[in-house]
């Protein structure tokens, strides 16, 4: 993958990274927004600092360490990847409480329209504005989106340092254990505050 020059990581702002989505996904993992660099070549979580694809491998969800341009590989397993906002801006502070609100309403219409098992949100502050929950917790939360169960992850960008690839990889392999389980009858809000 190119390393885009700064006049076209510029020129990305406002741009929108396609979906990796199927009908009947195991799990669908939800960003926040993508990142200029992400929209400037395509990809999700594109950002070599960020710890999605290194967290995904050591979770287990993926048996090798996938490059962000190889996402569509993903819907093989059952995963695919989408942003509760679509446009690109050069830092998710950019986005407003309206914008969360909107995101969580089109993540609820894919909810509808593709029937993925399980909901990941990858992003706390994101999740508790986008939700109306400010007191939600990593974990399995006590409510579903339509049919999906919404499980809530730490965001995996390296500018979070609050969460390691530790933490980030623990939350996973409980999430991979929930959604393969097939029952989900597991006690929600477990997770860091």
């Amino acid at each position: 993958m190119a390393k885009p020059t700064p006049d076209e990581l510029t020129a990305a702002e406002g741009r929108t990274v396609p979906d990796v989505i199927a009908r009947d996904l195991s799990v669908l993992f939800c960003g926040v927004n993508p990142g200029l660099l992400s929209a400037a070549v395509g990809h999700h979580f594109a950002r070599p600092g960020n710890r999605f694809w290194k967290a995904l491998q050591l979770s287990g969800f993926t048996d090798r360490l996938l490059a962000p341009e190889e996402g569509r590989e993903l819907l093989r397993s059952g995963l695919g990847i989408t942003n509760l906002v679509d446009r690109a801006t050069r830092s998710a502070d950019q986005l407003t409480r309206a914008d969360l609100r909107e995101g969580s309403e089109r993540l609820a219409r894919k909810v509808v329209r593709w029937h993925p098992r399980c909901i990941a949100v990858l992003g706390m502050g994101a999740y508790r504005s986008a939700f109306d929950r400010p007191a939600a917790r990593i974990g399995l939360q006590p409510e579903d989106l339509g049919a999906a169960k919404v499980w809530l992850l730490p965001n995996p960008s390296g500018l979070q340092a609050r969460y390691q690839i530790a933490d980030i990889v623990e939350q996973m392999q409980e999430l991979r254990s929930f959604a393969s389980d097939g029952t989900h009858q597991r006690t929600p809000g477990g997770g860091k505050p």
